[in-house]
């Protein structure tokens, strides 16, 4: 039996995020009070029952409203065996998302929309730093975050081991919250300074032969790629599905993409363990 503990920021996704588990043919419930959570456990426990995979969503609103710490949660879990992922996202995308559908956060009660959110982070710490997988929603498409679930907790995954993400951002608009690794490729030579590159990308080849040109480059990849090498197999040994590299430039458009392709390509060449690609701030 599977069992996976959906939970994160109230505006993130875990809505979405359930349906899509669902989709993979879990059996989805969410917002259950904790003694009922345990309850759930046990039935699931039992062979008789037909229950190979389940999703639980758990949010802050069954901690507030017995103010319970999120460890009560930990607690009742014990007894099982099962993955959790935490879905965040930013303060500014987060206040946006609830003015556009005009809901009220869940604990912002007559105060505003940032202190509800500042309550609910505060409570959930415990879990996101428990979390085998942190999924930052802020720039994510929901057709992105569908795919990144489902390459996480999809029956084809089940036996991948560690799943690599490969994430592009720019520096200039923030580092990205839900990164294991963050490397920083400011110190390469930079097209934006060059008319005929500055509008381009480091998906093009001529960004690309620039940004290249030096052999810190090459240099940068070899001893990044021998460091994940020897993290990579750890990382699978404490358990760990996920593993988020951030590779970051100024802006995130020209080397920082540059860079992400190259260690991308390097892994999937390997072939050892699953890649994906991201390139955050690309379109900026």
């Amino acid at each position: 039996m599977r069992i996976v503990i959906v939970t994160g920021i109230s505006g993130s996704g875990k809505t979405a995020a359930l349906k899509f588990l669902e989709d993979e043919g879990y059996f989805c419930v969410d917002n259950l009070p904790l003694e009922l959570i345990g309850r759930l456990g046990e039935l699931a426990a039992d062979p008789a029952r037909g229950y190979s995979k389940i999703a639980i969503g758990f949010d802050a609103r069954s901690l507030y409203r017995n103010g319970d710490p999120a460890e009560r949660l930990l607690d009742v879990l014990k007894p099982y065996t099962y993955e959790m992922l935490f879905l965040d996202c930013r303060m500014s995308t987060l206040v946006r998302r609830f003015k556009t559908t005009r809901r009220l956060h869940p604990l912002q009660g007559q105060g505003r929309i940032e202190n509800g959110i500042f309550r609910e982070r505060e409570l959930l710490e415990p879990l996101r730093q428990r979390a085998d997988v942190v999924i930052d929603t802020s720039e994510l498409l929901t057709r992105e975050l569908k795919e990144e679930v489902a390459r996480l907790f999809g029956e084809e995954q089940e036996s991948e081991g560690l799943f690599l993400s490969f994430l592009s951002f720019g520096y200039k608009y923030g580092i990205p919250s839900d990164a294991d690794l963050v490397f920083d490729v400011r110190f390469l030579p930079n097209p934006f300074y060059e008319e005929e590159l500055k509008h381009r990308t480091g998906n093009d080849k001529e960004v690309q032969d620039y940004v290249c040109q030096d052999e810190s480059a090459e240099i940068f990849i070899r001893k990044t790629a021998d460091l994940l090498e020897f993290l990579i197999p750890r990382y699978k040994s404490e358990g760990k599905r996920q593993l988020i590299i951030a590779v970051g430039c100024t802006g995130g458009k020209h080397r920082s993409v540059t860079m992400a392709n190259r260690l991308s390509e390097y892994f999937e060449r390997k072939g050892d363990n699953p890649v994906a690609l991201l390139h955050r701030d690309i379109t900026k």
